[in-house]
């Protein structure tokens, strides 16, 4: 099932919990090796149901899943061995913060010399040093986070699965830790990556998919999602006063041709022929009598591609599953 140089390969994988109702239906990819992969989407849209798929936490119920060219349900002891996994919530000793690195690389069978070597190379790459001696459990969020992430480098790896890295880290040391993970990945490291950020997916991924509902959307390199618009560009609408939801209804049946999403009094508007959309946007306000705040057009950026593959404007994608 895998392809040349693909150290990830899925093939109509479908998982239940209930038997009912599919958190993952029918997704089909592949993960070359080197590179960043994102997954986008909203809470429910099932990534972290693959992500546990993925690294041998659940079983699926059906479908193709093959990971460094082994099966899940036969060879997920020797999966384990050669992946990194960091996910959502907190794990963490009773040590110290050096002490989650030392039994990390016991855990591991790094010898006591590597050990302690890559144990300092961390500490310092990821801004520890005023921390290592203070218990893990006592540190702020964004420590506790750089902790996880860092301390999961201790061993050898092929593949990095990274679930919300950047979750509680401030804007320098979020920058700092992608570019940490770039680096890693130019010395064969593969990473598959979710986020809710989609600064940070356009930033550090070389392909992103975009997951709804547990299916996959849209897939490609950032680059290329953004030339599914072609010239089309993003007009922007905020209302302050009126029948909102009536007015970008109406928007819908008059704007042929074009891709309106909304969310209560704000809206955007993708269009190939953005002056001529702003004046009938702005001809249709006067008539309906609905208030402008805001206006605008502007290039489509990460955010366009999936705000109109999920739908609404992306105010409600606060969080990720």
């Amino acid at each position: 099932m895998a392809g040349q140089g693909e150290i990830i390969a899925v093939e109509n994988l479908k998982h239940t919990y209930d038997g009912k109702q599919y958190a993952l239906d029918g997704l089909t990819f592949s993960v070359r090796k080197g590179e960043i992969f994102g997954l986008l989407g909203k809470n429910g849209a099932g990534k972290t149901t693959l992500i546990k798929a993925l690294t041998t936490l659940i079983k699926p119920t059906s479908g193709g899943l093959r990971i460094l060219g082994l099966d899940p349900r036969h060879d997920g002891k020797e999966i384990r061995t050669r992946i990194g996994v960091v996910q959502q919530g907190e794990s963490f000793d009773f040590a110290t913060v050096e002490g989650n690195f030392d039994i990390y690389g016991v855990l591991w069978g790094v010898p006591k010399s590597v050990r302690l070597q890559r144990r300092e190379e961390l500490i310092k790459a990821f801004g520890l040093q005023d921390v290592r001696k203070h218990r893990a459990f006592d540190l702020s969020g964004g420590q506790k986070r750089r902790v996880q992430v860092a301390r999961e480098l201790m061993h050898d790896m092929d593949i990095l699965f990274l679930d919300e890295p950047t979750t509680g880290l401030d804007v320098i040391m979020r920058r700092e830790l992608l570019d940490s993970v770039r680096e890693r990945t130019r010395q064969g490291l593969t990473v598959v990556f979710t986020t809710h950020n989609l600064e940070e997916a356009d930033y550090v991924c070389d392909r992103v998919a975009v997951v709804d509902q547990g299916k996959i959307l849209a897939m490609d390199t950032v680059e290329n999602l953004k030339r599914l618009y072609g010239g089309k560009k993003t007009v922007e609408v905020t209302l302050s006063g009126g029948d909102a939801a009536g007015f970008f209804g109406a928007l819908r049946e008059k704007l042929a041709g074009c891709d309106v999403k909304s969310d209560g009094n704000s809206g955007v508007i993708l269009t190939d022929d953005p002056k001529g959309t702003l004046q009938r946007v702005l001809e249709m306000s006067q008539a309906a009598g609905v208030q402008m705040d805001w206006l605008n057009i502007r290039k489509n950026t990460l955010e366009d591609v999936f705000i109109s593959s999920v739908g609404g404007t992306g105010r409600e994608n606060n969080g990720s599953t």
